[in-house]
């Protein structure tokens, strides 16, 4: 069990206030050590991840901000985040962590999906959605991630060539198929803190089984996978 130090709370809130790079470089010896620190958390939630599911790699998001096409010129992240993604071809999404005073969170899915992702998802949804119902609608699962996907860049109405009137449409007009499950920093602090985030991040397993199924067959079924 662990939890995540104070110390990385408080080193990321004097970021916000110091969000510069003279400040940050008198920091740097700091910033080794918490990331240090939240890395070595990240490969215990590992172990506990990887005892129901096979992941390839753990991958930790740099703290440097891409500033080229963006009007925040802050250099730094003021979070710190990272993701587990999936072994394979036939294992589809990942498993997201982000901590960050009063925001830090734990989620998986498909954030972005490309276009041809997002039509064969909707699709699927739109001939049969009982499958993706039975599981956000488990009394485990949602207790966590309610029954709704975050609706980030959610459309109003129905995305063309789909039924406005459609019973999945709350599904459909979907862009992003992620779900996520925030906590306080009390919670975050706590020495139990791993084993609550491995327990939440193994309920999307038949989530992301579900959704690697989708996205590896035809509408007919037959696999897409050579």
């Amino acid at each position: 069990m662990a939890g995540i130090p104070k110390s990385i709370l408080i080193f990321l809130e004097e970021l916000k206030e110091n969000n510069n790079r003279e400040w940050f470089e008198t920091q740097k010896d700091r910033f080794k050590k918490e990331e240090a620190i939240y890395k070595s958390f990240g490969e215990i939630v590992l172990e506990g991840l990887e005892t129901s599911d096979q992941i390839e790699k753990m991958k930790v998001y740099r703290i440097y901000r891409d500033v080229r096409f963006s009007k925040d010129k802050t250099p730094y992240k003021v979070n710190r985040s990272l993701t587990y993604i999936r072994e394979g071809e036939a294992r589809r999404g990942s498993y997201f962590l982000k901590i960050e005073s009063g925001k830090s969170f734990v989620g998986g899915g498909f954030f972005g999906p490309n276009g041809a992702d997002l039509l064969r998802i909707r699709k699927e949804f739109e001939m049969d959605d009982s499958e993706i119902r039975d599981i956000i609608n488990n009394k485990e699962f949602s207790k966590v991630y309610g029954n709704k996907f975050v609706p980030y860049n959610q459309l109003k109405t129905a995305p063309k060539g789909f039924d406005k009137m459609h019973p999945a449409i709350d599904l459909i007009k979907n862009k992003a198929f992620f779900f996520q499950h925030f906590y306080t920093d009390k919670e975050v602090l706590a020495p139990d803190f791993s084993d609550k985030v491995i327990t939440h991040l193994k309920l999307l397993r038949p989530y992301l089984d579900l959704m690697s199924d989708i996205l590896t067959t035809n509408l007919n079924g037959e696999s897409l996978l050579g």
